[in-house]
């Protein structure tokens, strides 16, 4: 089967000045233009394209790739604005619909906003919308908690930013938990923190528990060496300076420091931290 919207493999047919014609399964015959043909390609070469339909509204077939594609969210910037809606580009010659009524806030030219991408069940067409929430849990939670997810960071809000996870359900990261901007459209790593009993879904930026300890003291001692087993971070410094340099909170560097400490890995002094390099393995 032939998707409009999504990378297929499909075989050529025939070969013409204006291109070659690809196998399309149930889509009949697909023109792949001469401009995106690779070298070599003849008839019975499998090719891997992306189907949509052109501004003649005829199905084509291009050897680019679109930022996004049917099923998937992105952060995708306004290029225009008419009668029909908003045109976002995406990576093709053809730019991306959003229908006014596909609109949770009236677009703008030049902003960029996280979008849906879908195929329009009347018309066939490719479009998107930023009506997020529609696209959103409508299959069941099978998330466990600390496992790691992707993230799509879309908005920030009074509690922090809300982002979606794996392409499926919301979530949100609070900013209290937070110690660097998010910018909507970012794609970064997290871990489901929390799976509560009204459905939504706490996030974190780090792992919880020992497991996330026992990495971060690799990584505490990784630096001492670094900066010749001594780096002037303490219990006083701000969580922003903890953060910047490791990557964690500061309640979770303490714990971290608090395991080397008894370990004996490393003495903790008045303006730092030091090595004891041999106590380490």
């Amino acid at each position: 089967m032939t998707d409009i919207g999504r990378l297929n493999r499909l075989t050529v047919v025939k070969e013409l000045d204006q291109g070659v014609y690809l196998d399309g399964d149930e889509l009949g015959e697909i023109l792949l233009p001469r401009r995106y043909v690779p070298q070599d390609c003849t008839p019975g070469t499998s090719i891997e394209v992306f189907i949509y339909r052109d501004s003649e509204d005829r199905i084509i077939a291009t050897t680019e790739k679109p930022f996004a594609m049917v099923g998937q969210f992105a952060a995708l910037k306004v290029v225009s604005v008419n009668p029909s809606g908003a045109f976002l580009g995406w990576g093709l010659d053809k730019d991306l619909l959003v229908p006014f009524r596909e609109q949770k806030h009236k677009m703008a030219e030049g902003r960029t906003y996280v979008v849906y991408v879908y195929l329009d069940d009347k018309t066939d067409r490719i479009a998107a919308s930023s009506r997020l929430d529609r696209f959103l849990g409508r299959r069941p939670v099978r998330f466990q908690q600390d496992q790691e997810v992707d993230l799509l960071v879309c908005e920030r809000t009074d509690m922090g930013y809300k982002a979606i996870i794996n392409n499926s359900h919301w979530g949100m990261l609070y900013k209290n938990e937070v110690f660097e901007q998010l910018e909507p459209g970012r794609h970064i790593k997290g871990f489901i923190k929390k799976l509560r009993d009204d459905g939504k879904i706490d996030l974190s930026l780090q792992k919880s528990g020992y497991e996330k300890v026992d990495d971060l003291t690799q990584r505490i001692i990784h630096i001492l060496r670094e900066q010749r087993g001594f780096i002037p971070v303490t219990d006083k410094s701000s969580p922003e300076i903890i953060y910047d340099l490791f990557g964690v909170s500061k309640k979770t560097y303490k714990k971290a420091v608090g395991a080397l400490y008894k370990k004996r890995i490393i003495t903790l002094e008045e303006d730092g931290i030091r090595l004891n390099e041999e106590r380490t393995v």
